[in-house]
């Protein structure tokens, strides 16, 4: 059966995977979107390396873990955010407000709401991390 939404799949993973105190977990299947939030929580130093393995069958990661993800998750549906927005749903989704980070995709890509802040920009709101 396929998998409807491979962020949350991802996130799903990485969070019981945490948990369960691995150095390493699989995340299957891929996605451009799920590429650039991984990229985004390895520059915040939320895992180590990852690498995407091509099987063919919509491929896979293999991601390091550096035990420093103590919850994240998907957040759906994609509720849009104006650039002066974002602590309504710091206080709804992080612990607080110097702790975490909300995963925003923009129009000049993913990023953290702490750099999506820094530039100006809203978005959709696709994840948090802490």
């Amino acid at each position: 059966m396929p998998t409807t939404n491979i962020l949350a799949n991802m996130f799903v993973t990485l969070y019981n995977t945490e948990a369960r105190r691995k150095g390493d977990c699989v995340v299957l299947p891929t996605s451009k979107l799920a590429t650039d939030v991984l990229k985004t929580l390895q520059n915040h130093s939320y895992i180590g390396e990852f690498e995407h393995v091509d099987d063919k069958k919509g491929g896979k990661f293999k991601i390091q873990l550096l035990a420093k993800i103590t919850k994240c998750g998907a957040i759906t549906p994609r509720f849009k955010v104006k650039k002066d927005g974002y602590a309504k749903w710091e206080q709804q989704y992080l612990p607080s407000y110097s702790r975490g980070m909300l995963i925003v995709t923009t129009n000049q890509g993913v990023m953290s709401h702490h750099e999506a802040i820094k530039k100006g920009l809203g978005g959709l709101l696709i994840g948090f991390v802490y």
